[in-house]
């Protein structure tokens, strides 16, 4: 995992969510252009984060003023990606190096399932092959 550096804000949200939530966030990233904050979490803090009924992330959502999304950890590049990209229903990744040296990943994932892969606005691609970058130096990321 590439080191990941926080900024004073992204310090304050972690902060700010394992205090309402008790569960424990690796990485906050602040997303402004879609006006949302995105939780990376220890595995198995998923139940925690998201609460009874859903109760801990509304109440984190409040006190923000912000949407909030919520992304479980994992080791591997592949777990990693079924994670960010669920419930989206993956049938298949391909993590590869190009000629030129970048990585690449090609998810395949259920035909009826692309669109909310994808997201509106390209949305959720974005949100994953950031985090893809962020977390295991992954250049590019491929919905098919």
């Amino acid at each position: 995992m590439p080191n990941i550096r926080l900024t004073a804000d992204e310090m304050r949200y972690i902060a700010l969510l394992e205090n309402l939530t008790g569960a424990i966030a690796k990485d906050c990233i602040v997303d402004e252009e879609a006006n949302r904050i995105i939780f990376v979490i220890r595995p198995g803090d998923m139940g925690l984060a998201i609460g009874k009924s859903g109760s801990n992330i509304d109440r984190t959502r409040k006190v923000i003023g912000r949407a909030v999304e919520i992304v479980e950890y994992a080791e591997t590049p592949d777990e990693y990606l079924r994670n960010i990209l669920s419930p989206a229903k993956v049938r298949g990744i391909r993590i590869a190096k190009s000629p030129d040296g970048q990585t690449f990943a090609h998810v395949t994932v259920d035909p009826r399932d692309k669109g909310m892969a994808i997201g509106k606005n390209g949305r959720n691609i974005n949100k994953t092959r950031l985090l893809m970058k962020r977390h295991f130096d992954i250049d590019n990321v491929n919905i098919v």
